[in-house]
This record gives C-alpha cells, sequence and structure tokens, in this order.
C-alpha cells in the first residue's frame, strides 16, 4: 500500500485505515478505485500540478550503450500518499550531503543523482501533506532545489540551473521562508555575473536585500559581497568600496549559532574570497592590488579541505592577479599550488577560471616555471 502497488484494498481495510487515522474518506488515505472513472479535481490539485509542470519541464532520458539500458530503472520509486516529518527530514539530509559533496569535488559526479532526487523530492510537493508540515516540506523541497541548482550552473548546465533555481525560488516565496529566499537569490545573482550580466545580478541582488532587516548577518554579508561583485562588473569603484565595507560591517555582526543550514559555509574564508573576488576586477586595472591579494590569499590559507573548491577558486584568482601584476614566478608557485585543488574537482567554473590563468600568462611563457604552469593547466583543464 504505500509504495502504491495495492492501490484499492477491500473494504474492511479501507474501513480500517479510516478509523486509525481519523479521516472520512479512501481519498483522503491516498487510494483511488483502478478503474477509469470520473475524478473531482480541486483547485488545490491543479495548482499543484502546474507548479511542478513550472519548475521541471520533460526530462529525455539517454542510452547507446548496453551498459547504460541495464542500468536505467524501470520501476521507479513512489512518493509516500502522505508525507510525513521523516521525509522531509530525509529531503534535508540528502540536499546536506549533495552540498558538502559540491564543495569538495564539485558538480561534474554527482549532479545526475542531485537531478532524480530533486524530481523524487518535488513529487513530495503534490502528495497530501498535514498542514503543520506544509511549511517544512517547501523549505526542505526549496533547499534541495538551490542545491541542485548550485551544482547545475557549476557545471555550466545554464538553463538546466535557471529553472531549478525558479522552482527553489517559488519554494521559499511559498511559504514566505526571507532565509532561503535570500540564499536562491543571491546564487542565480551570481550566475547572471558569471554569465556577463552584472546588471541582472544586480537586480537580484538588490531584490533579496528587500527587508534586510529580516535576514542574518551572514546572509547580508554575503548579498552585499555579490553585489559589489556586480557593482565591480559594470565600473562602479567606489559604489564597489563602500559596498564591500558595508560586508564586512555585517560580517563583524555574525553569531554562528544563529545562521541556517545552507548558510554555515559563509565563514571569515568564504567572506575574504568573496570580497577579494569583487575586488579582482579592480586590481587587475591596477586600484587596490594589495588588498584583493591579502584577502585572496586569507581565503585561500583559510578554506579546509571540505572546500577544495572554493580554495582552488581563490588560488587561481590570486595567481592571475599576480601574474597580470608582474610577478610571474610568483604567480606560477601560487597556480601551482591551486591546480592541486583543481585537479580533485570537476567544475565548468574551476576549468574556466584556470583558461583564464593560461591566457594571463601568454607573455610570460618564456619563464620555465610559467610554462610548466600553462602545460599542467592544459592537461588538469582536459581532466576535468
Amino acid at each position: 500500500m504505500e509504495r502504491g502497488v495495492l492501490r484499492w484494498p477491500n473494504s474492511d481495510y479501507r474501513r480500517g485505515l479510516r478509523a486509525v487515522l481519523g479521516v472520512q474518506t479512501d481519498g483522503a488515505l491516498g487510494f483511488r478505485r483502478p478503474h477509469h472513472s470520473p475524478v473531482a479535481v480541486t483547485v488545490t490539485d491543479v495548482d499543484r500540478k502546474e507548479f511542478l509542470r513550472a519548475a521541471f519541464g520533460a526530462v529525455a532520458m539517454a542510452a547507446g550503450h548496453p551498459f547504460a539500458e541495464l542500468s536505467t530503472a524501470t520501476e521507479v520509486t513512489r512518493v509516500p500518499a502522505v508525507v510525513t516529518a521523516t521525509d522531509i527530514q530525509g529531503v534535508r539530509d540528502i540536499a546536506g550531503v549533495f552540498s558538502r559533496w559540491d564543495h569538495a569535488y564539485g558538480s561534474g559526479l554527482v549532479r545526475e543523482a542531485v537531478n532524480s532526487q530533486l524530481r523524487y523530492s518535488a513529487e513530495l510537493l503534490a502528495a497530501r501533506c498535514p498542514q503543520r508540515l506544509h511549511t517544512d516540506l517547501y523549505a526542505a523541497v526549496g533547499f534541495l532545489g538551490h542545491v541542485a541548482a548550485s551544482m547545475a550552473f557549476d557545471a555550466y548546465a545554464h538553463e538546466d540551473a535557471r529553472r531549478m533555481f525558479r522552482m527553489a525560488l517559488a519554494c521559499a516565496e511559498e511559504v514566505g521562508d526571507w532565509h532561503l529566499r535570500a540564499k536562491v537569490l543571491s546564487t542565480m545573482a551570481r550566475q547572471a555575473i558569471w554569465c556577463g550580466d552584472p546588471d541582472t545580478g544586480l537586480t537580484l541582488v538588490e531584490l533579496a536585500l528587500v527587508r534586510a532587516d529580516r535576514l542574518t548577518a551572514a546572509e547580508r554579508a554575503m548579498l552585499l559581497s555579490a553585489r559589489a561583485r556586480a557593482l565591480a562588473k559594470l565600473g562602479r569603484t567606489q559604489e564597489t568600496l563602500s559596498t564591500i565595507g558595508m560586508a564586512d560591517e555585517e560580517f563583524g555582526r555574525l553569531k554562528t549559532g544563529e545562521e541556517w543550514p545552507w548558510m554555515r559555509y559563509y565563514d571569515a574564508a568564504q567572506h575574504a574570497g568573496d570580497t577579494g573576488h569583487a575586488l579582482f576586477d579592480l586590481a587587475v586595472n591596477g586600484r587596490f592590488v594589495g588588498e584583493a591579494s591579502d584577502r585572496l590569499s586569507a581565503a585561500v590559507a583559510g578554506h579546509g579541505d571540505i572546500y577544495a573548491r572554493s580554495r582552488a577558486f581563490s588560488g587561481i584568482k590570486l595567481a592571475s592577479l599576480t601574474m597580470v601584476t608582474g610577478a610571474p614566478e610568483e604567480a606560477a608557485a601560487i597556480g601551482t599550488r591551486a591546480l592541486r585543488d583543481a585537479a580533485t574537482v570537476r567544475s565548468g567554473r574551476t576549468a574556466d577560471e584556470l583558461r583564464e590563468l593560461h591566457r594571463l600568462a601568454v607573455p610570460h611563457e618564456r619563464l620555465s616555471e610559467v610554462a610548466e604552469l600553462r602545460h599542467r593547466i592544459v592537461e588538469v583543464v582536459a581532466g576535468a
């Protein structure tokens, strides 16, 4: 019955289950008659179906290799008829696992797994859910949606990422979760900036900062760092600097115990890296080079192995800045250290950062250290 294999138990079972579970109809138990009979569809049912259609398009299954066919599941896992607190905690737990994996190893190896889990979890939104669990369910599925979208962004599956971000944002707004909303909009902004649209990125950040008083210090620091990145890309130097100053002030108010699970990553190293990246666009033009280098160096030193991708990002960016500002031997040493982390992750963004370093090193390629660095970058990018 729980797996949906038996959809219409006999009348004695249905009567007993109605009594035990305190409902009036068999439909409230999740049972449906197997024959095709007219079914009354409520407005809520339609809304949920439209919500799911908006969140996911058709999913194409790829075959072409005999092992692919043998490994394809034909008996899908059915969602429970009634969502429980245990189901919701399971969604939260799996989101946390995938998020930690993403930070340490990048998106490449497990993106299909998180996509499948997200499809299953989104179907929970169409199952019967007690009102007291409604908010928790949407928040948990939205959190997983954000993780899946972030991994798609990292893998350069940008349309997948945008669709999943919209789904996660819809979940947050459905239940008025300002914290999840801020996180989703922040990463949406970063994707827009990364894709060369800092104006849209700035708009998304400003949208997230509406009613900033409802957010935590780390959330405000995160959003202001993203705002600084957009402003730097737009060439608005003074606003970039003042925004970084505001981000620093907010980070100084951070209290770890008050932060939500998806914000636990935002520590001193992450803040230094985010603001250092914002300053990078100013520093490559000869302004605030020392401040940008100090922040990126602090990020590299502060990130542990569980944040190997972030450490690689900041290390590569620091090497690029050092290469541009005229210390190629030092840049080669920094870049070589960053390659150790980059070689352990599967990340489209990391590969692109390495390509940029490879390009910036061209003027100094006659130096043996730089030539070796460029050769190793080619190898690591090919492996990624």
